[in-house]
């Protein structure tokens, strides 16, 4: 007996995800079907031009945004960024340099910061830990 094997399949919301563009932004046969990894897989290996469009011009979803202006997304609720903004919303915003945006990059310096300073006393503690 032999079986076939059906191809593996996702909700649209979670194939926009995965390719870093908002949803409601992409064409009504993207949102209305379903995508097969196979159909992933093509459209990150050769992007067709609504996509290339969308990752260059947005609007862009909220972990896009937030990772172009270098903050957390909780950051952005914070600054009260609550939509999803286009590549020159995002750069205004740069180019403004808001308070709320100034305040929420130094809280992510810090943060990194302290990732950093615990990856290090880690790395020492297992390295102390193999010359016993």
């Amino acid at each position: 007996m032999t079986s076939h094997k059906t191809p593996q399949t996702m909700k649209p919301a979670t194939a926009a995800k995965k390719l870093g563009v908002y949803l409601e932004a992409t064409p009504a046969a993207f949102r209305e079907g379903v995508v097969s990894r196979d159909e992933l897989n093509a459209l990150q290996a050769d992007p067709p031009e609504w996509l290339r469009e969308l990752r260059r011009n947005g609007p862009h979803p909220r972990p896009v945004v937030a990772a172009k202006l270098g903050i957390s997304i909780s950051g952005l609720a914070r600054g009260g960024v609550t939509e999803p903004l286009t590549t020159d919303q995002i750069e205004a915003l740069k180019d403004e340099q808001p308070e709320w945006l100034k305040r929420e990059r130094a809280t992510q310096e810090e943060v990194r910061k302290e990732a950093t300073r615990l990856k290090e006393k880690q790395a020492q503690r297992d390295g102390g830990a193999d010359q016993s």
